[in-house]
C-alpha cells in the first residue's frame, strides 16, 4: 500500500498491481505505420541552468529507442516530445537526429525526424522572435528550413516538416505559406511528413496556415498538400478534435497517409470507419510503446473489437497526461520512463520535471500502474515513494 495526495491536501490510500502487463518484443505492424514520439533522457550531473541548452544522457535516450524499436514500433525523432523548443535546441536536436539515425540503421528501425526553425528562436522560448516579420524574415525561416531538411535527408531518415513558430510571425498571410512549403517540397529528395500541431501544444502556432479560423487554415494546409502529392508521404494532426481529423483525411489525395497526433482519440481514429482510418505519430506512444504496438498487431488481424479493449483503457491516462495545459505532458511521459525503469532519474531539461503538480504526478503513477504499464511494479513503487517523501513530505 502506497499513500497518495488526495483531495483537499490530505493523503489517500493506493494499493498497486503487483504483476505487470507481459508483452515480449515483436515486428511491426503492418495495417498501420505507427511512430512513438520519443522524450530524451536528460543528464543529471550537466551543471546547467534552466535557460541552457539541454544537456543530453546520450546512452539511456539511445536505449529507450531501442525499447521502441524492439516492440515494433517506429521513432518519431526530435519532435516537440523530445522538449523540441522547450529546452532542447537546434544544435542539441540535430546530435539527436545524427545518433538516432545511425542507431536505426545499426537496428532496422523505422525513424522519421523534425525539420524545424529553433536556429531562429532561443531555448525554450514559447514566442516567435518580433524582427522576423516581412520578406527578411521569410527568406530567414526558409534557410533555416533547408538547413536542417539537408541534415536530416544526410541521415536517410524521413523528414517531417514542422510547424514553426518563426513562421507564424513572419507569415503575412495563407500566401507565404503556400509560396515557403511549396518551395521545400519542391527541393526535398524522398516525400516528406507535413506537420499540423495546434496552439494547445504549442501557443506560439495560433494561427498557423495563415488564419485563426481552422476552417480556412484547413483549407491551405490541403492546398499545399494536393499541390505536391507525390513529395507528402502524410500529414500529421495534432488539433485534438477527431472530427475535424476525420474530414480531412477524406480530403487527401489517393497514397498521403493522414497520420494521428490526437492523444485524446487516437483508439477510434487509428480504428477507422467504413472510409478510412489514421496512422499514427503520437506522444503518448511513449509510454504506452508495448501496449500499443500489440493493439496494433491485434487490429492487423481484423480485430478492431480487441483492439479497442487493449487500447480504449488508456485513454483516461493519455487526457491526465495532455490536461491543460497540454505542452507540459512531457513532464508526465518522463515520470513513467523513470517509473518503469527506462532511465535512473526523473530530471529533465531546463528543470521541467517541475511543471507538473505532485497530485498530477502521483495520479498519472496511478492510471498506469493499473494498466500494467510499469515491467516492475514494486520499483515503480518504490521510486514513486521517494518523490513523494522529497517533494511531498509522504511516508
Amino acid at each position: 500500500m502506497i499513500r497518495l495526495p488526495g483531495p483537499g491536501g490530505g493523503t489517500r490510500a493506493y494499493e498497486p498491481r503487483t504483476a505487470p502487463l507481459v508483452l515480449a518484443p515483436a515486428g511491426p505492424p503492418v495495417s498501420r505505420t505507427v511512430f512513438a514520439a520519443a522524450h530524451v533522457v536528460a543528464d543529471p550531473f550537466a551543471d546547467t541552468g534552466p535557460d541552457a541548452p539541454a544537456a543530453v544522457d546520450w546512452d539511456a535516450t539511445l536505449a529507450f529507442r531501442r525499447h521502441l524499436w524492439s516492440h515494433g514500433l517506429g521513432v518519431a525523432e526530435a519532435m516537440d516530445t523530445a522538449q523540441r523548443g522547450m529546452g532542447l535546441d537546434w544544435a542539441g536536436a540535430a546530435e539527436l537526429i545524427r545518433r538516432s539515425a545511425a542507431e536505426a540503421k545499426a537496428v532496422g528501425g523505422r525513424i522519421a525526424c523534425g525539420v524545424g526553425t529553433d536556429q531562429l528562436t532561443g531555448p525554450g522560448q514559447l514566442t516567435g522572435p518580433g524582427q522576423l516579420t516581412g520578406p527578411a524574415g521569410l527568406a530567414a525561416v526558409r534557410e533555416a528550413y533547408e538547413e536542417q531538411l539537408a541534415l536530416v535527408e544526410e541521415t536517410g531518415s524521413r523528414a517531417v516538416l514542422m510547424a514553426s513558430r518563426a513562421l507564424a510571425t513572419a507569415a503575412r498571410g495563407p500566401d507565404d505559406y503556400l509560396d515557403l512549403y511549396g518551395h521545400l517540397l519542391r527541393q526535398s529528395t524522398e516525400p516528406v511528413i507535413l506537420h499540423w500541431l495546434g496552439p494547445m501544444f504549442d501557443p506560439a502556432l495560433d494561427g498557423y496556415w495563415g488564419s485563426a479560423d481552422l476552417d480556412a487554415a484547413t483549407e491551405t494546409f490541403l492546398e499545399v498538400v494536393a499541390a505536391h502529392p507525390d513529395k507528402v508521404d502524410g500529414v500529421k494532426i495534432s488539433l485534438l478534435d477527431a472530427r475535424r481529423e476525420v474530414e480531412l483525411r477524406r480530403r487527401l489525395p489517393e497514397g498521403v497517409r493522414c497520420y494521428t497526433g490526437d492523444d485524446f482519440h487516437y483508439p477510434e481514429l487509428i480504428a477507422g470507419d467504413e472510409r478510412g482510418f489514421s496512422h499514427a505519430l503520437l506522444g503518448v506512444f511513449d509510454p504506452l510503446g508495448p501496449l500499443a504496438a500489440h493493439a496494433v498487431r491485434t487490429l492487423d488481424t481484423g480485430d478492431t473489437e480487441g483492439f479497442r479493449a487493449l487500447l480504449d483503457p488508456t485513454v483516461e491516462l493519455a487526457h491526465h497526461l495532455f490536461e491543460a495545459p497540454t505542452r507540459f505532458y512531457k513532464t508526465g511521459v518522463v515520470l513513467l520512463a523513470w517509473l518503469a525503469g527506462h532511465q535512473e532519474h526523473f530530471t529533465m531539461a531546463g528543470g521541467l520535471q517541475s511543471a507538473r503538480s505532485l497530485p498530477h504526478l502521483a495520479r498519472a503513477y496511478e492510471l498506469a500502474d493499473r494498466l500494467g504499464l510499469f515491467p516492475d511494479p514494486g520499483l515503480a513503487e518504490d521510486r514513486m515513494r521517494s518523490l513523494l517523501a522529497v517533494h511531498g513530505g509522504i511516508r
